[in-house]
């Protein structure tokens, strides 16, 4: 017979809450229809250089700009951007140097040529912005919702976690009366 924690550690819930993704971040973005915009190899290049045409950046401010940028349709995971600016790199289009302990990417002579060239294009977030699935920046609301169910689950007391529950339980029902209407 198994134990009530053993049952919660089953489902993800352990003694402190939560046990964050789970493998439940991939199944949520599959819920959530289309995830963020998934953007071409060379989408995150251009956008790269023309970032970095503006001011130096590390690589997760990278990532928050293009976020932001895209109303929250868009964002490239390290794995797609560190691999680029390692190329950016190579190619003598950026350097980096450390700064507060961090690596901050500037643009090369070079890298400022290639930036200008590219400056007649649209840039890449604004057509992630515009290829969201219906503009109302829903992705983001729900990614932001998604983050606070975390955090509330990996560090809330039991009072707060059964809280949380009632909210989520009437989120769920007014979603599906949302649908409901004609």
């Amino acid at each position: 017979m198994h134990s009530h924690h053993t049952t919660q550690d089953q489902m993800g819930w352990g003694q402190h809450g939560f046990k964050p993704f789970h493998g439940m971040a991939a199944q949520f973005q599959a819920l959530m229809g289309q995830p963020g915009q998934r953007a071409r190899r060379g989408d995150v290049r251009t956008a790269i250089l023309r970032l970095l045409a503006e001011e130096p950046m590390h690589g997760y401010q990278i990532i928050g700009e293009l976020t932001e940028r895209s109303e929250g349709t868009w964002s490239p995971s390290p794995g797609s951007v560190y691999p680029t600016l390692q190329s950016l790199a190579d190619e003598g289009l950026v350097t980096a140097e450390p700064v507060s302990g961090k690596k901050v990417y500037r643009l090369t002579d070079a890298g400022v040529d290639a930036a200008a060239q590219l400056a007649e294009r649209s840039a890449p977030w604004d057509e992630a912005a515009q290829t969201s699935t219906t503009g109302t920046g829903y992705h983001h609301a729900a990614g932001r919702l998604f983050q606070a169910v975390f955090q509330v689950g990996r560090t809330g007391s039991a009072h707060q976690i059964g809280a949380a529950v009632e909210v989520l339980d009437d989120a769920r029902k007014r979603l599906y009366s949302i649908l409901a209407e004609d």
